[in-house]
């Protein structure tokens, strides 16, 4: 059980997701076809009996999570069945997969004008995924399989790459503790990826 303290932390990091894809991410997401679903959340095929959607608290500040993945269908894939019976930790791992992806698609598109990678969108998803996931485990006391499939990967994007994925990354290290500030703050004084951009390349200038 988290302490109410741990709990403001991780819902204030929420928040900072919430405000980041709306502000930034958002107006620059491109029409796009939809993944196919994924593959069955643990509830249903291997290990029934986790912490199901339904258990969760009706405000949850995790729904939030899963609202932002459903605006990346690009990169999103939920369970197939998608229930209240699903597996609550399943969908918060699916969830920051998919944020982090469509995150680091977007970032990459606008300040490089180019496509990113395969691997550099599936290391920043198993990334997010990874981490989040293990605090929403820790949080609701609900570990299960999917958690043991997942690994951080060695080579994660920093801020000098891609400042909201590489923040976003570094936040969910340790989000109760000494990571729960930004890591880019000056991203709070930017409006859109263009402001972004603008002050990557006059850091690289300025080098």
């Amino acid at each position: 059980m988290s302490s109410a303290s741990d709990v403001l932390a991780i819902h204030q990091l929420l928040g900072r997701i919430v405000y980041f894809h709306t502000l930034f991410i958002e107006p620059e997401l491109r029409p796009s076809t939809p993944l196919a679903p994924g593959q069955a959340c643990c509830n249903h095929p291997t290990a029934p009996g986790q912490l199901s959607v339904s258990e969760l608290p009706p405000d949850s500040a995790w729904e939030a999570l899963v609202e932002v993945a459903a605006t990346i269908p690009a990169h999103h894939r939920p369970c197939p069945k998608a229930t209240s019976t699903c597996c609550a930790t399943c969908r918060a791992v699916s969830a920051a997969a998919a944020v982090a992806a469509g995150w680091a698609q977007t970032e990459f598109r606008s300040y490089r004008q180019a496509e990113p990678a395969e691997t550099l969108l599936r290391d920043c998803g198993h990334g997010a995924a990874t981490r989040l996931g293990r605090v929403f485990a820790t949080q609701h006391a609900s570990h299960c399989p999917a958690l043991d499939q997942l690994t951080v990967p060695e080579a994660l994007p920093n801020t000098e790459e891609l400042p909201l994925t590489g923040e976003l990354l570094a936040l969910w290290v340790e989000p109760t503790t000494t990571t729960r500030h930004p890591v880019a703050s000056w991203l709070n004084h930017c409006t859109g990826l263009d402001d972004v951009r603008r002050v990557l390349e006059t850091r690289r200038t300025g080098s």
